[in-house]
């Protein structure tokens, strides 16, 4: 059993390394810590420091790009209401304008029923003095004859015709003029 114990004394043991394993790997690990902190460590801070960068600036132009938007936004609907406010009186307008049309087409039409009112009235009076003209030369014509069958003579005479007929039609004008008022 001494020999078994002696045997186990001189073993190494397997879960306590060796002093020159430990010295070896700590050498080790030294050497790679520090080319981590020399060599990669920088280049990660560069590359998270330009993805930061890129970020806020892409955060920054996002925000600037939305400023933008929002103040084009802003323009168009000041445009849009300005179009709106100028269709309204432009509609307005139109409106006043087709009302004034009408209304000016109103009194034309007013203005030319009058007139042909009063040429057709002129031409009945024209009409009416046409007939009253033949009316009275035919009145005295026959006013003569049957004058002339009465008295038994002729009235030959001209001016002496003209004179009777125009008397009596004078008579007659005076007699109708009150009955026709």
């Amino acid at each position: 059993m001494n020999t078994l114990i002696l045997a186990a004394e001189e073993a190494p043991n397997p879960v306590i390394p060796h002093i020159s394993e430990l010295i070896l790997g700590l050498v080790a690990f030294l050497l790679l810590l520090w080319i981590m902190q020399k060599f990669v460590s920088p280049r990660f801070e560069a590359l998270y420091s330009e993805r930061a960068a890129k970020i806020e600036g892409g955060i920054e132009r996002a925000e600037q790009a939305q400023a933008e938007a929002q103040k084009a936004l802003d323009e168009y609907k000041a445009q849009l209401a300005e179009a709106r406010a100028e269709a309204a009186r432009i509609r307005d307008d139109a409106r006043a304008e087709g009302t004034q049309i009408v209304e000016e087409l109103r009194e034309q039409a007013q203005a030319e029923s009058a007139r042909i009112v009063a040429q057709g009235q002129h031409q009945l009076d024209a009409q009416r003095a046409q007939i009253v003209a033949e009316l009275r030369a035919d009145l005295g014509r026959v006013a003569v004859e049957l004058a002339g069958k009465v008295v038994g003579e002729a009235l030959e005479d001209e001016a002496r015709r003209r004179g009777t007929v125009d008397r009596f039609l004078n008579e007659l004008d005076a007699v109708a003029a009150p009955a026709g008022k």
